[in-house]
């Protein structure tokens, strides 16, 4: 298992990235705790020309500041005061394209996860959904701005794809309010995978 480079982050097409990030590992090390799962749901969001994304039309504040620096740094903000959400920052610096991980098939620190989510079996629900995805790998806004290389989080390459086959696009969730951009199909999962949130496209 080998921890992606600093050239896959730094392509120039978000959408591409979103679907190759399918497959690869997520792993955090925090207070010894390690704890990974496989990406199995991801969404896109395309910089300053996508309605959906908080950098739409060059928006900069202190909250996405991390969407400008160089591919290969997460983005961590809560969404409603509750959820929180992380994202891998794509592109070169200041063009702030991003990545959404909402769900993973759970790997290692299987036990640690359920402690964190305040859960005591395994079910779908582990990991389904970005807010749960970030509770149980012990994700939170201060990791914002970490790079994807450091030892508390990164994403690795342990050799497993999908094929095309498994693989579908769809909408968005929960972005309505973008106007056509909602319809762009930029989530991609992995067909029949339980962890994956959201209704499945028929």
């Amino acid at each position: 298992m080998k921890k992606l480079t600093n050239d896959f982050y730094s392509g120039s097409d978000v959408v591409k990235i979103a679907k190759k990030l399918l497959g690869k590992i997520l792993v955090t090390t925090f207070c010894d705790n390690l704890t990974s799962g496989r990406i199995v749901e991801t969404e896109a969001y395309a910089g300053i020309t996508d309605k959906a994304s908080h950098s739409f039309g060059g928006r900069r504040t202190n909250r996405n500041e991390h969407m400008y620096k160089e591919g290969g740094v997460s983005y961590v903000y809560i969404c409603y005061g509750i959820h929180t959400m992380f994202n891998v920052v794509t592109n070169k610096a200041n063009t702030p394209d991003a990545v959404l991980i909402r769900a993973l098939e759970p790997m290692e620190g299987i036990d640690c996860m359920l402690q964190r989510i305040g859960k005591k079996q395994l079910d779908n629900t582990l990991t389904k959904g970005p807010g749960n995805l970030c509770r149980a790998m012990g994700i939170a806004k201060t990791h914002s701005g970490i790079y994807l290389n450091s030892d508390e989080i990164f994403i690795a390459d342990d050799g497993s794809s999908f094929s095309d086959e498994a693989i579908a696009a769809s909408k968005r969730i929960g972005i309505d309010s973008a106007g056509m951009d909602a319809l762009l199909p930029y989530r991609f999962y992995i067909r029949g995978n339980k962890f994956v949130s959201g209704r499945p496209v028929k």
